[in-house]
């Protein structure tokens, strides 16, 4: 754990999420003090900028510059709002640091505030995050009694007060307009920009969307100095990111490590590598938004633009790392059923692109794929990318060009030789006895659903190719090898 560099998660398990004086007692609040009594507004937004600290949402842009563009617009109210509607599969950051560390997140909100002149502040966040939400709101108290939260924080004229919005699980709504739409009450989708949120976002007041882990690191930049977080990671990737390394991983958690770690440190060194003696094949960055990296990449810094390069993205942090057991054409077909599930229906290239490549997809993983339907597949992918309407849309395909690019064989084997390699889609296999080694024990007929094996005992057993269901039950319970996938 020694590559492991803790900003974002740094009180996490260290400290009782739900006492203000456990948080205040290591050094809590400290940057919201330095900022009101020793900075101006404009020095707070000079000092993000020279951090570097981008936002770790996924589009990875400059906190500082957009920052500055709600502060040079004049109004009555200003809005912060803090972005925690946490939506890819295998991702728990922004739960993590929520549940861990929520005063963290409420003294970061409260320095945007006062950055940008804003007064009212929302967090956004989703329902099926019961304890988070009742520890923030619990922190929310405990900030208003301590005078860090509400009017005239820390005896100034400074006023800062926030609520929670609860959102219903739409992966649409981690894109900024529609959240914001969301939060007005309106359907979760995008509008088309501009005018930026920093203009006119929530209720056409200026507004700034940040996510949760971007939000965890102001404090400590605000405490050490931007040339400290400066530092920290690469030349255009500054500080930390927070990673969930999940799937075919021998340790699977939440990580935080400097920008420019890479992907070996990461998988094998971190997470331990492929356990049972597997080896490995992909790993998904960026999660359903990404793309797959193969053993060509492992050397490979993680940082914005070094994932770009490679057709994926940082994304939110989810990492969902596979093995040679997995199939790279069921792989996206995963992510874009996810996809097609989750888009908002705004905009045709979306709406309809997602099923149309999901339909095709779902063709070539029982057999029924052509050659065409690959350069159908590629070409609408490319063709959604520069029309859909918001971040959703345009990466969705990333999953099946990334997975064509690096994994065009294994497409070509299920089209053309209407074999899985990985031995993973149903349709695809045959269960077949080896009759060598079937001594006729009939524990395959007794555990088979369907009833499709034959035999006698003591007699080689035959299977029922047209009545199989490809379960693997037999597979699993044969204990002389005498059944194999194919």
């Amino acid at each position: 754990m020694a590559t492991q560099l803790r900003i974002a998660t740094r009180n996490s398990g260290f400290i009782d999420p739900e006492s203000v004086e456990s948080y205040i007692a290591v050094g809590g609040y400290q940057a919201l003090g330095k900022c009101l009594s020793e900075m101006k507004p404009a020095d707070v937004i000079e000092l993000m900028k020279n951090s570097g600290l981008r936002g770790r949402g996924g589009a990875g842009f400059p906190t500082g510059v957009k920052w500055g563009f709600a502060a040079k617009y004049d109004s009555d109210i200003k809005h912060v709002v803090c972005n925690a509607d946490e939506g890819d599969p295998g991702a728990f950051m922004d739960r993590a640091v929520l549940e861990g560390d929520p005063h963290s997140v409420l003294e970061a909100m409260a320095i945007g505030a006062y950055a940008i002149g804003g007064n009212k502040g929302t967090i956004y966040i989703r329902a099926e995050y019961p304890l988070a939400i009742a520890r923030l709101k619990m922190a929310i108290e405990q900030a208003k009694e301590m005078g860090v939260l509400g009017d005239n924080i820390m005896g100034t004229d400074f006023c800062f007060d926030l609520e929670l919005k609860y959102g219903a699980g739409a992966f649409v709504c981690g894109e900024e307009t529609a959240l914001i739409n969301s939060m007005e009450g309106n359907r979760g989708e995008p509008y088309t920009k501009p005018p930026f949120p920093a203009e006119a976002g929530y209720w056409n007041k200026p507004t700034i969307v940040n996510n949760v882990e971007t939000l965890a690191n102001i404090p400590a930049i605000i405490m050490k100095g931007a040339d400290w977080f400066n530092k920290i990671g690469t030349e255009t990737s500054k500080g930390t990111k927070v990673f969930c390394i999940c799937g075919k991983i021998a340790n699977v958690g939440l990580i935080e490590v400097p920008m420019g770690t890479t992907l070996k440190e990461v998988i094998y060194d971190i997470g331990g590598g492929i356990p049972g003696g597997k080896e490995f094949k992909a790993v998904q960055t960026g999660g359903p938004s990404g793309g797959a990296l193969t053993y060509k990449d492992l050397d490979a810094p993680i940082d914005y633009e070094n994932l770009v390069a490679r057709q994926s993205m940082m994304g939110s942090g989810g990492m969902i790392v596979m093995d040679e057991e997995d199939c790279m054409v069921s792989v996206a077909k995963f992510f874009l059923d996810f996809t097609m599930d989750e888009t908002c229906g705004k905009c045709t290239p979306c709406r309809i692109g997602s099923k149309r490549i999901y339909e095709l997809l779902d063709k070539i993983t029982i057999g029924q794929g052509t050659e065409a339907d690959l350069e159908k597949l590629r070409s609408l992918s490319v063709n959604i990318k520069d029309t859909a309407l918001c971040g959703l849309g345009q990466t969705m395909p990333n999953p099946v060009l990334s997975t064509m690019r690096v994994f065009e064989d294994e497409y070509r084997a299920h089209v053309i030789d209407k074999k899985c390699p990985a031995g993973v889609c149903a349709e695809l296999l045959e269960y077949t006895v080896v009759d060598q080694k079937c001594v006729g024990c009939t524990l395959c007929a007794k555990v088979c659903p369907v009833n499709c094996i034959s035999g006698k005992p003591k007699e080689v057993h035959v299977i029922d190719q047209a009545a199989c269901i490809k379960c693997g039950a037999c597979l699993d319970k044969c204990k002389f090898d005498a059944i194999i996938k194919q």
